[in-house]
């Protein structure tokens, strides 16, 4: 099929700065797209050909937008399953697959797959709702601390909360849910891993992730991550038996720990581009989000190599501040060398919203991890 300056339309779902990242490269090659999502402003609406105002969980406006494009992808998990699969059944090509989609949307589903598949995770208990945790805390088979997890619905921190004592649990929605042994680890990893419908697989270099401490959000990524090379080799082959399970095309997002005895474990996947890869639109050959393009379509895979080393700091909406964003100090950070900051087009802030990235590339990693600080420590995002 040809793609370039042609008739062919590929269709995303949702139209934030995950979609918006992924036009940089549609727009390169002259791809037309269509792009749906329930917000008016969303940032993905300033660069597709078509734009289509829809609730993406509802199965109608889902089925509706599928018909009219001839790959169909998404940058978010919360999507109608049931319209893809019915879409897929139809002859649309939907990619990640929507048997894919079902099982990691779903935390409990997707932690027993890795059990069924032999793939290492911390230990776990799921429950049908939230208040059946408090028989399994009276009858010592779990005990605290540990890690509560809303089955559906949950990212970016939402849905995730560390359970220390019983008051932890007064808030939280009586949800289906899993329960986690907290993990001592020593590094939160990830490693993305590309497959195309043609089966050429590659993986990025293993990064390292650096997380707020209250938020749960990635503060910064650093590529490539500061561990012996054994381990990030140990990584690498955890994410492929991962991949090569899911059968998955596209990119799939690994997130592990690696624990105090250099153990890799699971922690959960993403289907789509990731947080934890935006460091490659500067640092590597080719970044994550054409690589993703180049997948589903069938085209040959790109160089995963670092040019050079990159840290991905995180913008997000400072606390105490919510309404017309404002970018405090930005000329500061872009007087530094190798800063480039991205900016998703969200017109308002709140605390711990995702509003932006910086990407700093440097020779030297630990120069980079400096200079990633400073830029933290001064740019803010108010209103």
């Amino acid at each position: 099929m040809d793609y370039f300056s042609s008739d062919f339309k590929l269709g995303i779902l949702g139209g934030g700065q995950l979609g918006k990242m992924l036009l940089y490269e549609t727009r390169k090659y002259d791809i037309f797209t269509r792009v749906m999502d329930p917000g008016e402003d969303a940032p993905c609406r300033i660069a597709c050909n078509e734009f289509v105002k829809g609730d993406l969980m509802d199965f109608d406006a889902v089925y509706r937008f599928g018909k009219k494009v001839d790959v169909l992808t998404f940058e978010i998990e919360n999507v109608n399953v049931s319209a893809l699969e019915r879409l897929e059944k139809e002859g649309v090509k939907v990619y990640p697959s929507p048997a894919t989609l079902k099982t990691i949307q779903n935390k409990a589903k997707q932690k027993l797959f890795y059990v069924d598949h032999n793939i290492p995770t911390a230990p776990f208990t799921r429950f049908a709702y939230t208040s059946e945790i408090l028989t399994s805390l009276k009858n010592e088979s779990i005990r605290f601390p540990f890690v509560w997890k809303s089955a559906q619905f949950g990212y970016d921190g939402r849905g995730v909360k560390v359970i220390r004592t019983y008051s932890d649990l007064d808030d939280l929605p009586n949800v289906e849910c899993i329960t986690e042994e907290m993990i001592p680890f020593k590094n939160e990893l990830a490693v993305i891993v590309c497959r195309s419908t043609e089966g050429q697989v590659t993986t990025y270099p293993v990064v390292e992730m650096e997380f707020h401490p209250t938020a749960n959000q990635v503060e910064y990524v650093v590529c490539p991550a500061r561990i012996d090379a054994k381990v990030a080799e140990k990584a690498q082959l955890v994410a492929l038996r991962v991949s090569e399970a899911y059968k998955h095309v596209g990119l799939l997002a690994v997130e592990m720990f690696q624990t105090q005895n250099n153990d890799i474990l699971v922690n959960e996947v993403a289907p789509r581009p990731h947080n934890s890869g935006h460091y490659s639109i500067e640092a590597s050959y080719t970044n994550q989000f054409e690589q993703h393009l180049r997948a589903i379509l069938g085209l040959p895979l790109g160089s995963t190599t670092s040019k050079v080393g990159g840290i991905m700091v995180n913008l997000t909406g400072e606390e105490g501040y919510t309404g017309k964003v404002k970018y405090r100090n930005m000329e500061d950070i872009m007087k530094l060398d190798g800063v480039t900051p991205h900016i998703y087009g969200k017109k308002e802030t709140r605390p711990f919203r995702k509003m932006g990235h910086v990407t700093i590339v440097n020779k030297d990693i630990d120069k980079a991890r400096e200079i990633a600080e400073k830029v933290k420590n001064t740019i803010k995002v108010v209103s």
